[in-house]
């Protein structure tokens, strides 16, 4: 490889201190070091320092995400701190309404302008779904713009306090930074999953302060594999990821915790009990989730409204909910911590419930950007803290403190709703060190997660992929009939020997392979010509029975030596 060495281009630079020459040799510097990198992307030492700049990476965005959306916050409601449940409960009520409709038509602006720019597929910002469904269908390819827009439409949203979570475009950005990465050194499909995993593993470790989880949720959520040659490089990036958090936040966690108290033999089935609630709330939370947004999409076709102009109607809606339950509005921390430390008495916590379900369904159907993870999070903190007040009712002294319960809730609903009974079970023990409410955590959550998957058909981000026609749940084989298409395949017409019958069935150059292998069998053929969908619809290729078999087979091939190198 004639690679130029750096010292060609130092040549002549000690000569001429003020010459031009400087600021080439630095160019020959740069080029060399990409270059190498280029050259050596497969070695696993290359491989972890460009982890580890993408963790650095991811984690800076994230913060700088998190000091935005309270930055915003300050402008909306004079407080850039925390707290913005008991802020508002000290502003005037039409103030309280009137901070998420302007919010709302800020976003809608944000909306109507990518739209006309096209710097969204959707008019609506991204998240988690977007990543998972770029690491299954599109190798690991997200687009930069779209991650800076959407972070931009949840800044805004979540500053004006639509109820909704920041975690998910947290991911979402830093996956869109691992995918530029991958493209500035031309990576392969392979890596640039792999790094992928690192962007959102930087992510998630910042945004919780919790590296373990950020590696867990990466290969339990995004990767859905824990393949070893991917394991070193993604904790290579949550640490980076964990690091710069706690070097300008410090230690404390995302949110505060009270110290956990003890737990009796009584407290595990009762917790095992609370998983099923949670299992049933989980439902619920999903159903909007994925249908809310869809009936709201299809009502404003029927109303001839643009979906840009969404987000200022979600904001008048959102804000009379957080008139009557300001603790709904925004991220929902100061709640969720409320709720851990015992201060919301049984009713309230049960208004709070239904308040936020509806106040999330509502911000995300109408266009508002957010992510799921904090409103999960919060609703089973809320759902713990009451069944820890009925259990305490009940049990009398035997039960533990509300607290418990809350905290094995808040586990248990959010690890059921994203699919990740690991990484939220590792989130709770991270965020509590406690080994007693992990334990009961990781059994409420295995309960939560069997019910909820076996009725829901998926976690939340499968069901919005589904929508799309990907089907994630089935694992690779489902999806390689989805995505591989009949033109991968072909054999091109100028390279045929032999004259093709056009009596059959014909296939077009963008069926999928599923489709190709349906016809080839339904009409009992060996073989379909291919056309081109598009102009004079001409032959371009053939396709044989044994072509679509191997194409097949050669991709589970594939799959399983990524899924297990």
């Amino acid at each position: 490889m004639n690679n130029p060495s750096p010292a060609d281009g130092q040549k002549g630079a000690h000569h001429h201190p003020h010459h031009p020459h400087h600021h080439h040799s630095l160019a020959v510097w740069m080029r060399w070091i990409v270059r190498r990198i280029r050259y050596h992307a497969d070695h696993p030492v290359w491989l972890w320092l460009t982890a580890a700049l993408i963790g650095t990476l991811a984690g800076f965005a994230t913060l700088g995400f998190r000091l935005s959306i309270l930055a915003v916050q300050g402008l909306f409601y004079g407080s850039s701190k925390e707290r913005l449940a008991s802020t508002a409960a000290d502003l005037h009520w039409s103030h309280v309404w009137l901070a998420p409709v302007i919010g709302g038509m800020v976003v809608g602006a944000l909306l109507f302008l990518a739209e006309r720019t096209k710097a969204l597929n959707e008019v609506r910002a991204q998240s988690v779904a977007e990543v998972i469904e770029a690491r299954a269908v599109g190798k690991g390819n997200i687009g930069f713009w779209p991650g800076v827009y959407s972070a931009l439409i949840t800044i805004v949203s979540l500053g004006s306090g639509a109820s909704a979570g920041r975690e998910g475009p947290a991911v979402h950005l830093g996956g869109a930074l691992a995918s530029l990465t991958s493209r500035i050194l031309n990576l392969g499909a392979r890596n640039a999953r792999t790094l992928l995993a690192c962007g959102v593993a930087g992510a998630v470790a910042a945004s919780f302060n919790a590296p373990l989880a950020g590696l867990l949720f990466a290969l339990e959520v995004v990767l859905g594999h824990y393949a070893l040659r991917v394991i070193a490089p993604t904790a290579v990036a949550a640490t980076a990821g964990a690091v710069v958090a706690r070097s300008f936040l410090g230690a404390q966690p995302a949110f505060l915790l009270p110290p956990v108290p003890s737990a009796s033999l009584i407290d595990f089935p009762a917790a095992a009990l609370l998983g099923l609630i949670c299992a049933a709330l989980a439902i619920i939370f999903v159903t909007l989730m994925v249908k809310g947004p869809y009936h709201v999409e299809k009502l404003a076709g029927r109303l001839g409204l643009p979906l840009w102009a969404l987000p200022p109607i979600g904001g008048v809606l959102v804000g009379m909910i957080g008139i009557a339950f300001p603790q709904v509005l925004g991220i929902g921390y100061e709640a969720t911590s409320t709720a851990l430390h015992g201060g919301y008495g049984l009713s309230l916590l049960l208004f709070l419930v239904a308040a936020k379900l509806l106040a999330t369904m509502l911000t995300l159907s109408f266009r508002f950007g957010g992510g799921m993870f904090s409103p999960s999070i919060y609703l089973g903190a809320m759902a713990g803290a009451a069944f820890g007040a009925l259990a305490g009712t009940v049990l009398g002294e035997g039960a533990a403190a509300p607290a418990f319960f809350a905290i094995v809730g808040m586990g248990a609903l959010s690890g059921a709703v994203l699919g990740a009974p690991i990484s939220t079970t590792l989130i709770v023990f991270e965020l509590t060190q406690s080994y007693e409410a992990s334990v009961a955590v990781l059994l409420a959550v295995s309960l939560a997660t069997v019910v909820t998957q076996a009725i829901t058909r998926g976690n939340v981000f499968q069901k919005q992929i589904e929508l799309r026609g990907y089907t994630l749940r089935e694992g690779p084989q489902r999806l390689i009939l989805q995505t591989v298409r009949v033109r991968d395949f072909m054999t091109p017409i100028s390279r045929l020997n032999k004259e093709i019958s056009m009596a059959g069935a014909v296939l077009y150059a963008d069926d999928t392979l599923g489709k190709a292998l349906g016809l080839l069998k339904a009409e009992n053929l060996d073989g379909a010509p291919v056309k081109s969908r598009y102009g004079e619809q001409k032959v371009i290729g053939y396709i044989s029975r044994e072509d679509a078999l191997l194409a097949y087979n050669q991709r589970l091939v594939e799959e399983h030596e990524e899924r297990s190198g």
